[in-house]
């Protein structure tokens, strides 16, 4: 199989490194290191099946997101389920059932614990199915590898060794780490994007060893063979350090060659590749983390009131254990009379033996422990599930979280977590692919002075809608996509050739002129349509050429030496093709903050500079007369900026011959330059002549958010919700995202931690590593104590500070001394961006927020290198973009957009936090009032040991007579409606300060269920005790009482039921009544068996209670008489100190919404004082305005 026809264009004239010198000689002191420890992996290129290479062991290329696996599963799962201590409790319980000391049958006990154990661990099961069958997917995908021969094949990703050659091809994904062997360009150059990785979506450019670049076909493969020595697996993204032998020559191999699995081949037609990492050798991969066994605080709460009333049944136990034993000793009489001789104490046996009373009150004991078992709810854990399990159902089938572009829904891929959602504080979240769309788009810009273009960004459109929010007044216009790609720019005064009528012509000529040739995009013609489409190195480098091309100015191709335009000539009024030379690339770094291109008119022979760049760097570049328009394109570029627009300036100069000869010489002496300090050369000779620039004007592209992101992030901070971003992208970007996003805004005052210090700078070139890391360090914390200081002078004036902080310095904040100052900085600013995070430091800011503030952390994101955050959160949602499936596969919830977060946490969250809170709450009454009552039966029956109730009476009390019902609770009950829930986000803080399952309302549940236990028991007692029952005129036996009061427990917690909820649906009528219903049902059929299998319920209802007129009597009464106390509570509590859902139940129910005063103090508690988010902007700006327009008289 031939290799394909190889792209001819040189790149070497276009980017500033030359092939004489590839690799700079800065890597000779790190290949000493290879061979030994840390530095001792050996790869036989194209030969993986040598002995050598197979006594090496290296793990396979298949990887696994899941939690189990077949061979785990049980063991794994049965201590997830037996570290919950109501199962331990419960499987003694079972055990001790086979025993004589058990009150009840050993069916009736196992059964219900074995189906409760059982349905948890199905559901485990299928949810861990679902994350292997997307392992599958990754691990079955196809690439090209070379069997032999010359010939490659299609392989299987997890057929992958290392050592194997690989063929990637545009827009694949990389399966493992390679090393970069050719490409299809003549220099075996390619453009890889890392957005899974780093979050950056501009192209890295990699280049080859010249040794290997030759080998550009698949035949030349066949004999093709090396060996790699490089460092052993590690989780540095950005370091590689190894050698290539080749014919037994030594070749150093630097991070330029490395290829990280899931990062994508862009613009290149193919590459070959060696294998070095695979599977979970791969940095991607090493960066992230085990899948984590995640538990609700919530559910981590339950296990404490589980403790509780252990404690509590345990006690019971001991006191039942000893009146027992007293009694019981007390049964012989020192003459020999027997107390009570019913019992025939004489004749029994240890468990009665007054002569080892001590004996027998032991053995009670443990039969009481068993007795009391209902106190604990056996079902709780496993209807919690189920609930879990529906509402995740309802999340995944919410339309409005539906991402109709992508075809995607939501998805909860675990149910463990819902009332989390419910809980969240802060929320960390990636930047790109996450609230950004990986595009950009031309908008405005400044010429001449003159600012052009109508275009809304989101973040004005997001300042109309909080402005007309705040007014009561509907939503704002909806975003409509623009017909070209990156051009989202209108204006008639200078389209269609119109600025050709402005008063500056010549210098908008300039301005297009710059944007068409300053750059390193490169342009594809379709045959047939003849269209010009873009390949460039960044999403805005790509805008800034669209929007040339849509303004008449078109880029059409590009050779090694040369650009040409098609533009407008405003003396011939028509178009020409324009030939440029292009002479030299001044790329673009993140140091300079700048790029040039110097070029020669070919029409007129003219030398041109082009440069665009940063505000900050570009204005003191500028002729002193030059600057006309400085002081209007500096107020346009702040305008742009709070619009949450990125700006450049643009500005050139024409060159004399004679400088630009000096130039050359120079600059062509400086890439040569073999030294550590190469790049500091290099661009101090482009400092030279990028200087004495004619202004120009300034453009401003908008880094597409997300739709609705900025709305989101108002909403959600409203809700008292705090947004960090912790991105791989510079910090320039990031803090322009700030803007956008409104996380950010003019004014606001920046607290900004880097390393970019001169001294840093000059430590790390003499490689002094120690007094560099110690010196950065001081400097960090210095940093952090000034910032704790301004936020002390911040705090008296209510100013909001944000902190920024980039990678290298977030190395030093996170370590063990300094990380507790870094997050006390931190938590208490507004906001908090961290830029250049590696995966890892993602993850440990994760770890570090949610352990140290104690409260529920989410984050999202959408990439490979954003795995660890996600599992290290207590809460990991991952965006189910266009770009990759590592965040999804490894994240707890999935969604298709960042602006679904609103829905998922405030309607969601909220409803599943009160839903699961109020169920567990009621789960703990309703087995209070059941397990109290045979307590008090106890106390009546001596604690004899005697059950009240019927064997499987008892074992369907959880399971069938009351568990529909708070299923039903769990799934459906909402306090208020969704539409309510956005409408009034503070109500989220509920959650936030877990409002509705404090000690406080777990111990006024717990005395409810006392209380009505204490009137169910002493009412029968009382009413049926001594009274005639039957027409016979007997009283009532131990099962009359026992269907008596059971019936009276039914009703009382069923019809709790229905007093608890506040969204009635049919469903819920049908479970509430239905359960009641289902225990006379019961009753007539269980009643109606065989003695041996009804045992003391046999025939009871019908012969005996439903006869009855007491029956009927009695059973209404405790049910009114029990819920009373609770129907009295709640209307008291409504009345003068209602919760804040409750207030809003009052405008929708109780005829509030005409009480004017009352709904706008409703309204004002939801929008309460935020420092971020869009509704804080326009505030901020009205303020503003209104302090400018107060004449300096009315200020004193």
């Amino acid at each position: 199989m031939g290799g394909e026809k190889r792209k001819k264009k040189s790149f070497s004239k276009i980017h500033a490194f030359s092939t004489s010198s590839r690799l700079p000689l800065l890597f000779n002191g790190e290949l000493l290191q290879i061979g030994g420890p840390g530095f001792s992996r050996l790869v036989f290129c194209n030969d993986p099946d040598c002995h050598e290479a197979t006594s090496l062991n290296y793990g396979p290329n298949y990887i696994r997101t899941t939690k189990y696996t077949a061979a785990t599963f049980f063991p794994k799962s049965l201590f997830e389920q037996f570290r919950r201590v109501a199962n331990l409790y419960f499987l003694v319980c079972a055990f001790l059932s086979f025993t004589p000391l058990s009150p009840y049958s050993a069916v009736s006990t196992t059964c219900p614990f074995i189906l409760v154990v059982g349905i948890t661990m199905g559901k485990e099961l299928i949810e861990d199915w679902r994350r292997k069958r997307q392992d599958i997917e990754v691990n079955n995908r196809r690439v090209k590898v070379h069997v032999g021969e010359g010939i490659f094949d299609y392989k299987k990703w997890k057929d992958l060794r290392v050592g194997d050659i690989v063929k990637v091809e545009k827009d694949e994904y990389f399966p493992a780490d390679l090393i970069l062997l050719s490409s299809s360009y003549d220099e075996a150059i390619c453009y890889v994007e890392t957005t899974n990785l780093d979050g950056e979506t501009n192209l890295k450019l990699k280049q080859a060893l010249e040794v290997t670049s030759n080998h550009n076909e698949d035949s030349m493969f066949q004999n093709f063979k090396a060996i790699i020595r490089c460092e052993d697996p590690n989780a540095s993204l950005y370091s590689f350090v190894g050698s290539l032998e080749l014919q037994g020559q030594q070749y150093p191999l630097a991070p330029q060659l490395l290829l990280l699995r899931d990062s994508k081949l862009k613009n290149t037609d193919y590459i070959y590749g060696g294998v070095v990492f695979t599977g979970h050798d791969t940095k991607v991969i090493q960066n992230s983390t085990e899948p984590p066994s995640k538990r609700s605080r919530v559910e981590m709460r339950t296990d404490k009131i589980v403790y509780l009333l252990f404690t509590v049944l345990v006690l019971m136990s001991i006191i039942g254990s000893i009146f027992f034993g007293i009694s019981t000793s007390k049964d012989i009489e020192e003459d020999g009379s027997m107390t009570r001789w019913y019992l025939r104490p004489d004749e029994t046996t240890l468990y009665y033996n007054p002569k080892q009373a001590t004996i027998a009150a032991i053995l009670q004991f443990l039969t009481e422990l068993m007795l009391y078992s209902y106190l604990i709810p056996i079902s709780l854990y496993v209807s919690i599930e189920i609930v879990k399990v529906l509402q995740s159902v309802f999340i995944n089938r919410d339309v409005q979280m539906y991402y109709e572009e992508g075809d995607k829904s939501a998805r909860a891929r675990t149910s463990n977590l819902n009332e989390e959602l419910g809980q969240v504080e802060t929320i960390l979240s990636d930047k790109t692919g996450t609230l950004t769309c990986n595009s950009m788009e031309f908008i405005k810009c400044s010429v001449a002075g003159t600012a052009y273009g109508h275009g809304i960004t989101e973040v004005e459109r997001a300042l109309v809608w909080a402005k007309e929010l705040r007014n009561g007044g509907a939503e704002g216009e909806t975003y409509k996509k623009p017909s070209v790609k990156g051009f989202n720019f209108t204006d008639d005064r200078i389209m269609n050739g119109k600025w050709i009528n402005e008063p500056q012509p010549d210098v908008i000529q300039k301005f297009f002129q710059l944007l068409s040739i300053c750059h390193t995009a490169i342009p594809e013609v379709d045959e047939e349509t003849g269209i010009v489409s873009y390949e460039a190195e960044s999403p805005d480098e790509a805008a800034f050429v669209v929007a040339a091309r849509e303004l008449g100015f078109e880029f059409y191709e590009r050779s090694q030496t040369s650009i040409s335009v098609r533009e407008f000539d405003p003396i011939r009024r028509l178009k020409i093709n324009r030939l440029y030379k292009l002479l030299h690339v001044l790329e673009f770094s993140s140091s300079r903050k700048r790029m040039s291109v110097i070029v020669r008119d070919e029409e007129d022979g003219k030398l041109l500079l082009f440069c665009k760049g940063a505000d900050s760097v570009m204005f003191e570049r500028l002729a002193k007369d030059a600057m006309e328009f400085e002081d209007q394109t500096r107020d346009h570029i702040n305008e742009y900026a709070d619009a949450g627009l990125r700006t450049l300036v643009l500005a050139y100069r024409e060159l004399d011959q004679n400088e630009f000869n000096l130039f050359d010489e120079a600059y062509s002496k400086a890439k040569t330059f073999v030294s550590a300090e190469r790049e500091e050369v290099i661009e101090a000779v482009a400092e030279e002549i990028e200087k004495d620039l004619i202004l120009l004007g300034a453009t401003a592209v908008e880094d597409k958010l997300q739709h609705g992101v900025p709305e989101c992030i108002d909403k959600l901070s409203q809700a008292g919700i705090k947004i960090w971003v912790l991105t791989g992208d510079k910090m320039e970007t990031a803090i322009n995202i700030g803007f956008a996003c409104s996380l950010l805004r003019q004014g606001m005052k920046q607290i900004v931690i880097n390393s970019e210090a001169p001294q840093f700078k000059a430590l790390e070139k003499n490689r002094d590593d120690s007094k560099v890391n110690e010196a950065a360090k001081a400097s960090v914390i210095h940093q952090i104590e000034e910032g704790k200081e301004l936020l002390i002078e911040s705090y008296n004036s209510l100013e909001p500070l944000a902190l920024i902080i980039d990678g290298k310095s977030l190395t030093y904040a996170l370590e063990d001394d300094v990380k507790d100052k870094f997050l006390e900085l931190a938590i208490k600013c507004a906001s908090v961006i961290c830029c250049r995070s590696s995966p890892k430091q993602k993850a440990l800011v994760a770890k570090l927020v949610k352990v140290k503030t104690g409260k529920t952390t989410l984050a999202v994101g959408d990439g490979a290198n954003d795995v660890g955050m996600l599992q290290e959160a207590d809460i990991g949602v991952g965006i189910s973009g266009f770009e990759g499936m590592q965040a999804v596969m490894s994240s707890d919830i999935a969604i298709g957009q960042f602006c679904f977060l609103e829905r998922l946490l405030l309607v969601h969250g909220h409803w599943c936090y009160r839903r699961i809170s109020l169920m567990i709450c009621y789960f703990f009454y309703k087995n209070i009032a059941f397990g109290v009552t045979l307590f008090y039966f106890q106390a009546y029956a001596s604690f004899a040991g005697q059950t009240a109730y019927n064997d499987w009476s008892m074992s369907f009390y959880n399971v069938l007579f009351t568990s529909l019902p708070v299923i039903a609770l769990g799934v459906f009950d909402q306090d208020v409606s969704s539409k309510l829930c956005l409408r009034f986000p503070a109500l989220y803080q509920e959650g936030v300060k877990n409002s509705l399952f404090t000690w406080w309302r777990i111990v006024g549940w717990t005395l409810n269920g006392a209380v009505s236990a204490t009137f169910i028991f002493f009412v029968c007692i009382l009413a049926m005790e001594h009274q005639a029952f039957r027409k016979g005129g007997e009283v009532v036996g131990l099962e009359i009482l026992g269907t008596t009061m059971y019936t009276c427990v039914v009703l009382v917690v069923n019809c709790q039921m229905a007093l608890s909820i506040n969204y009635f649906t049919y469903i819920q009528h049908l479970f509430i009544w239905g359960s009641i219903a289902i225990w006379y049902v019961f009753l007539l059929a269980y009643g109606s068996m065989d003695p041996s299998i009804s045992t003391s319920a046999f025939m009871v209802f019908t012969e005996a209670c439903a006869p009855s007129v007491s029956f009927w009597l009695v059973t209404p009464f405790v049910l009114v008489l029990s819920l009373l106390p609770y129907f009295i509570y709640s209307a008291i509590q409504m009345q003068f100190r209602p919760m804040y859902h409750q207030m809003i139940e009052l405008i929708r129910y109780e005829g509030k919404s005409d009480d004017l005063e009352y709904c706008h103090m409703v309204r004002q508690k939801s929008m309460s004082l935020t420092t971020v988010g869009c509704t804080a902007r326009f505030e901020a700006s009205s303020s503003s305005s209104s302090l400018s327009d107060t004449k300096p008289e009315e200020m004193t």
